[in-house]
């Protein structure tokens, strides 16, 4: 179990305030693993989701540990829509090509799409600490019901409750776009990864900060792929 503990650390780097950053071995292995995940997605290959898996596993439990609770309730999510993904992917067509095929949403489900996360964000932020303290105390309860014998957890709030939120909401309509190969994800993952480098930092989390600027420049040209593929088709 040392291996999930965001305190054993693989090496450290000269990156942070203090000139010097501890990265632990869950996080790296999380951040390459994440990695993986979207530069295959940008080039439309259906074994991103596999990495997709081990990112969304492992990053699960670093957010539990740097008190991100919307973001741990979103790794769930994004455990499921990656299945999904991998599956709605992989189904061919009578011509056993790609039954799925890049392309762009209509105007009118954009704009509802834009006014549902507006609003999720706002009621997310509102009540993001009450939701994630029962979440995380029924989870303790059912753990103890096997014999898990844990103390009830006390967490403190959420450290940045709106932005939080808006990583939240903003990711989970980004990934489903993604399995429905919209190009309208990557527009999305910018602004996320944006948000995420900056949150990330302030967190002291340098080496995911770093991660999601790299992520940037892959939703960047990710961005530039799949428009220049949509237009073809």
């Amino acid at each position: 179990m040392e291996f999930f503990d965001i305190n054993n650390i693989l090496m450290v780097i000269p990156l942070g305030k203090d000139g010097a950053y501890a990265l632990s071995w869950i996080e790296a292995v999380g951040a390459v693993a994440g990695l993986l995940c979207i530069w295959l997605a940008s080039l439309e290959k259906t074994i991103n989701y596999l990495f997709g898996l081990i990112n969304v596993t492992l990053f699960a439990v670093i957010f539990f540990q740097i008190q991100l609770y919307a973001n741990l309730l979103l790794q769930i999510f994004f455990f499921a829509a990656n299945v999904y993904g991998w599956y709605a992917w992989s189904r061919r067509n009578s011509n056993a090509e790609a039954e799925l095929k890049i392309r762009w949403m209509s105007p009118l489900k954009t704009g509802v799409l834009a006014v549902v996360c507006l609003v999720a964000i706002l009621l997310l932020a509102r009540f993001i600490d009450p939701v994630f303290t029962r979440l995380a105390q029924s989870m303790v309860s059912m753990l103890n019901m096997a014999g898990a014998n844990l103390a009830m957890p006390v967490l403190p709030p959420d450290a940045f409750p709106f932005w939080d939120a808006a990583m939240t909401v903003l990711s989970v309509a980004a990934m489903i776009l993604m399995t429905r190969k919209l190009v309208e994800n990557w527009l999305l993952w910018v602004v996320i990864n944006i948000i995420s480098v900056v949150i990330y930092y302030l967190q002291g989390v340098y080496a995911l900060s770093l991660e999601y600027i790299i992520l940037l420049g892959v939703a960047l040209n990710g961005s530039r792929m799949w428009i220049k593929a949509a237009k073809k088709r």
